[in-house]
């Protein structure tokens, strides 16, 4: 399957990395969708395929969403965890037909959750695959309207898909509209073209920045098995459903929720440095005591490196640095309170 990236290639692409590609300079290709509509491709994400007649029912009992309502149209955040309630994975369900599901997942953890739920699958009747689909944004405040002139679909709301062309469209949050397109190979290399023609590429931290400051983190293997999903905020997201039935982790889950035990949480974040701490770097406070990791970083417009990390909890406000560069703490554009998916499902 190398046409998707042999096309990119011609475009400029540059792959830094395995999951890293870019256009060119991080800051220049931050400011694009502040002034046009953006595309980038999304090689950090990929999908994990759930199919059978047991399909809603095994996932129901894997995962913290609740799966009813997944339904074509409302596609909630979800969580799998470990029997201590330690998030093995954090991803985005979408039914995609009667009995096939789609999950979106950071592309580090899609092996180990394959094995994880595996498991499981023997006892009922699912076919747990990895299709070979493609991901890539589209950015900037014509996002809805260049997504629903080229696909031919109503824009969905946020949390929300609709489906075109073989394709699922995903609306994220952020400062700024922003779809996500998934696809088969051929199709997203198809569509990705006809973006081309209104649209320029980035690179896929600028999609990151986007998670960064809409505080929405995506785990990968170097996090699994480490936090709650209230770590990472995923009940403000409606990423847990305090509603549903039991599943591996339910318990503790609930339990961290109505005693109000977190320990840790999300913090939003700008270094004034141009210069990207990686993932797992600690944050630390004045007197040099580990206060949590960087799970999340990218350069914004102004060349400032702003990251998502899980600190601990603490009452007292203390001042916090990353190898000795002050952290400016920024705001969170949610607040820290549950929001029932069953309640937004009826949004979507």
């Amino acid at each position: 399957m190398n046409d998707w990236i042999s096309h990119l290639e011609t475009q400029g692409l540059v792959r830094a990395a395995e999951n890293e590609w870019h256009f060119g300079e991080a800051v220049s290709q931050a400011r694009v969708p502040l002034s046009s509509t953006a595309i980038a491709p999304l090689p950090q994400y990929s999908i994990m395929e759930i199919a059978g007649p047991d399909a809603e029912r095994f996932l129901q009992g894997q995962t913290s969403a609740q799966v009813e309502l997944v339904n074509g149209e409302f596609a909630p955040l979800t969580a799998f965890c470990s029997p201590k309630g330690r998030m093995l994975a954090n991803g985005q369900l979408m039914r995609v037909d009667e009995t096939r599901y789609w999950l979106l997942l950071d592309i580090g953890v899609v092996d180990p959750l394959h094995a994880h739920l595996a498991k499981y699958a023997p006892f009922y009747k699912v076919e747990i695959t990895r299709p070979a689909t493609r991901v890539f944004g589209v950015l900037g405040e014509d996002a809805a309207a260049q997504v629903e002139t080229q696909l031919d679909v109503a824009a969905p709301a946020t949390w929300a898909m609709a489906q075109s062309h073989a394709a699922v469209i995903l609306h994220h949050p952020g400062p700024m509209p922003r779809f996500m397109i998934v696809a088969p190979e051929a199709t997203a290399l198809s569509l990705w073209k006809a973006f081309e023609n209104i649209a320029t590429p980035v690179g896929n931290a600028v999609w990151r920045l986007q998670d960064i400051q809409a505080g929405l983190a995506w785990l990968g293997d170097a996090q699994r098995d480490s936090y709650l999903p209230q770590m990472i905020n995923w009940e403000a997201l409606g990423g847990i459903s305090f509603r549903k039935g039991c599943y591996t982790g339910q318990e503790v889950v609930a339990r961290a929720h109505f005693r109000g035990q977190v320990k840790k949480r999300l913090l939003r974040a700008q270094l004034e440095s141009d210069t990207l701490p990686t993932l797992g770097t600690p944050v630390h406070d004045t007197n040099g005591k580990s206060q949590g990791d960087v799970v999340c970083a990218a350069l914004n417009a102004d060349g400032k490196a702003e990251v998502l990390a899980i600190i601990t909890q603490r009452d007292e406000p203390r001042e916090l640095n990353i190898d000795g560069v002050p952290l400016k703490r920024l705001a969170l554009p949610y607040a820290i309170e549950r929001v029932d998916p069953e309640s937004m499902s009826l949004q979507a």
